[in-house]
């Protein structure tokens, strides 16, 4: 009744009224519905006829493209500002944005991506010691002009590690299980949504752009003019006019920007494994087989065998490198490798990253020493696939001679201006190698080192490093990485892309010229296969008037095993602590017993192991007027603790109250007096109770002591002091199977050895000032 009582007279018509509203409103909606289906299938329509469009000319280009083309001379300035805004606009289609627009600029259309990583750091060790750097996962990748597909199939997807986040160091000093970079699903949002962003009008324009190039028309970037080159699968094919005539923008002082050049063997495919730096995975099916191949180079073999030999990898050097320049005149080189019993798809990895990677014109040669493999596909197989780069040359040594005078071997051969050493299991980024060469052209006693980053050596993934990280050593002669305070940094007002004074090479890739790595004496010879050979150069180097020099702009991804896969001829250890030995006696001086005070003092025994005639290298030394290990550690490397004893001054006795004075050939006690030079004593790191070139020696037979001329060699000479937590203060005569410790007598007359008490206070001694426990 309420109801029908609302609906009478003009409540009735107003009901009919929002009736009628309401269904007038669903009908526009579902018009407004359809129309939009409309409009959304016609611009599908045209995407894909443009696809279609896109395969049409992509089988008609004859022509395959690098990812960074030959860089030519393009010196009309207005040309150059269009390239500026050609490179950002294609940029921004690679990266699925609306092209932004300049000052004074009409609506942007897209350019060529040119783009660089940021950085991050790992604790690693060159000799496989531990040590710490700072990792984290890789940011972006480098495209360059790129064939239709490939632009196409990178707007669906995103660059690697958008994360951007560092690894924290754990409380420890270690490093925390890293988590590579992935590819992202084909089918994930991101990809769609990526996709989705592009303009018609701007893959409109990138279409055309590439149709240009594959004409072979010149097309502006940046501040070059890129053309498309002819020869594609071997980069020695190249002739050395053209790159002369082609790189980038000359200066009137001679100078020009780096090449961003990377060649592949074909066109890319964005979704081989491992390409563009990404992290690769294992099928479940095949992961017993990967386990098992392990052991071929102690790193995933398995992945290594399926990642493209020529892949992409991110542009990791800082965007400030890319306005630096480097010198026209800039030396050849000659590139070393040596290897032994080295993966197949890694040594290719590693060659074709040069070819693929290095100017031509000063790419001289590529020598592969062979260490005498015992792999059969490191023989004919290999020669037959290095005959088609004519730049290439293999070199067998008939028996092992290990990496030492393996690459003794290979800079007898070289050919070129400068030695460049490279380790078999590397990828060269682009631009590596100018930055290095025009370091030795300034000067050619500088020897230049590329930033080192990390192949992940489970999944492969191409890792970054930090900036400001510099090679040193701890005792004893233990190689790390250290990063630059930040105090340093701004103090030295020290810029992301300048070159670091380096204490100490990593050893394993540098570049130095070829005339002075002899005229230094090139490697001691005497060493054996492997180890302290960076010790060894790098001392030589800055003492004898050289500088070592970490070079930002320049960085090559290197694999760190955690074992060697090949065999030594010798016990490895031994081997390694020899090369010490000898490095240790020739060049640190005084020093030298801080190192055998480390862990070391066996090998003072030469009974027990022969480090070998040394009078060649002290008389190069002598001949090349080499500074003090002193000046090193003064001028080079003034943070390394280096004090030349333990502990001296006065010995203080706990009991007689009283210090150990040395008069006419004999020990006994006076009052603390530090102005008497009598009284001075050291303990030195070879643990010898001394003063000036006398020591204290333990006569054990007679439960006595006496002074004799110090001999580090001999053991009962030797004196424990600190090393024992329950006689911390004691010198315990360290020959004696017995614990036998020196003791004052109660009247402070004598000095004799007795058995070892920890609560008498006559057997405990104090020195004034402690360096080191």
């Amino acid at each position: 009744m309420k109801v029908s009582k609302y609906l009478r007279g003009s409540g009735r018509f107003l009901a009919f009224v929002f009736v009628a509203s309401v269904l007038w409103l669903l009908f526009d909606m579902a018009a407004l519905r359809l129309s939009i289906t409309d409009v959304n299938g016609q611009l599908m329509k045209d995407l894909v006829l443009k696809e279609r469009q896109l395969d049409k000319t992509q089988k008609t280009v004859t022509t395959n493209l690098r990812r960074y083309p030959v860089q030519k001379v393009n010196p009309d300035v207005e040309a150059s500002e269009r390239s500026e805004q050609f490179r950002r606009q294609v940029g921004e289609v690679y990266r699925g944005k609306k092209p932004r627009r300049m000052n004074g600029e009409k609506k942007a259309k897209p350019g060529v991506h040119d783009l660089a990583g940021s950085d991050p750091k790992v604790d690693v060790d060159q000799n496989q010691n531990p040590s710490v750097r700072k990792i984290s996962p890789i940011h972006k990748v480098t495209p360059g002009i790129a064939t239709e597909k490939e632009v196409l199939a990178k707007t669906k997807a995103p660059s690697p590690g958008q994360d951007g986040k560092h690894t924290k160091l754990q409380s420890n000093g270690t490093i925390p299980p890293q988590t590579p970079p992935k590819r992202p699903p084909k089918d994930s949002p991101q990809d769609a949504n990526t996709f989705q962003k592009i303009e018609p009008d701007a893959l409109k324009h990138a279409v055309q752009t590439i149709q240009i190039i594959n004409k072979g028309e010149s097309v502006v970037r940046g501040n070059v003019t890129a053309k498309p080159p002819q020869h594609l699968v071997n980069a020695s094919s190249i002739q050395t006019r053209e790159l002369l005539n082609s790189t980038s923008v000359r200066k009137k002082d001679g100078l020009h920007k780096v090449m961003n050049l990377d060649v592949t063997i074909k066109p890319r495919d964005t979704d081989a494994p491992g390409q563009f730096g990404w992290a690769a995975e294992v099928p479940l099916d095949d992961l017993e087989e990967s386990k098992r191949r392990w052991s071929e180079g102690y790193f995933n073999v398995f992945l290594s065998d399926r990642i493209p030999v020529d892949r992409a990898i991110p542009d990791t050097r800082p965007q400030e490198c890319m306005q630096n320049l480097v010198h026209d005149e800039l030396p050849t080189t000659s590139v070393i490798f040596c290897f032994v019993d080295e993966v197949w798809s890694t040594l290719l990895r590693s060659v074709h990253s040069v070819l693929n990677r290095s100017p031509p014109h000063l790419l001289k040669e590529i020598l592969l020493v062979d260490d005498c493999s015992t792999k059969d596909y490191l023989k004919e197989k290999l020669d037959a696939y290095m005959a088609q780069y004519p730049k290439v040359r293999i070199i067998r040594l008939k028996e092992r001679h290990g990496l030492i005078r393996a690459r003794l071997a290979g800079a007898a051969e070289a050919k070129g201006d400068v030695l460049t050493f490279l380790d078999s299991h590397i990828e060269c980024n682009v631009g590596w190698l100018e930055p290095l060469l025009d370091r030795v052209h300034i000067d050619r006693r500088k020897v230049a080192c590329p930033v080192i980053e990390v192949i992940n050596d489970k999944d492969m993934s191409y890792v970054m490093v930090d900036n400001f990280q510099r090679g040193i050593f701890k005792w004893p002669l233990v190689f790390g990485w250290s990063t630059l305070s930040t105090d340093y940094i701004r103090k030295n007002n020290i810029k992301v892309s300048d070159p670091l004074r380096c204490p100490v090479m990593a050893g394993g890739l540098f570049s130095i010229d070829r005339k002075y790595f002899y005229e230094l004496g090139a490697y001691d010879p005497g060493l054996d296969v492997w180890g302290g050979e960076n010790m060894e150069i790098s001392f030589k180097i800055w003492m004898c008037g050289g500088e070592i020099e970490i070079i930002p702009c320049s960085r090559v991804g290197h694999i760190f095993r955690g074992e060697n896969p090949y065999a030594f001829p010798k016990d490895r250890q031994k081997t390694v602590e020899r090369n010490l030995a000898r490095v240790a006696e020739v060049w640190l001086d005084e020093h030298k017993e801080i190192f055998y005070g480390h862990g070391y003092l066996h090998l003072l025994d030469k009974n027990l192991i022969d480090i070998g005639n040394l009078t060649e290298q002290i008389q190069l030394r002598k001949k090349l007027q080499c500074k003090s290990f002193k000046w090193y550690v003064e001028n080079v490397y003034p943070e390394l603790e280096a004090p030349l004893a333990k502990a001296e001054g006065l010995v203080f006795n706990v009991g007689t109250r009283k210090c150990l004075v040395q008069e006419k050939g004999s020990l006994s006690f006076g009052i603390c007096d530090l102005s008497k030079q009598s009284q001075h004593f050291s303990y030195s790191w070879v643990r010898t109770l001394r003063q000036n070139n006398t020591c204290v020696s333990a006569q054990v037979a007679e439960r006595g002591v006496a002074l004799e001329a110090c001999d580090n060699t001999k053991p009962h000479l030797r004196w424990l002091h600190k090393s024992n937590k329950i006689l911390a203060e004691h010198l315990i005569a360290e020959t004696h199977f017995q614990h036998l410790c020196l003791e004052a007598g109660s009247e402070g007359d004598i000095v004799s050895l007795k058995p070892c008490d920890g609560s008498s206070p006559y057997q405990k001694w104090h020195f004034t000032h402690y360096f080191a426990q």
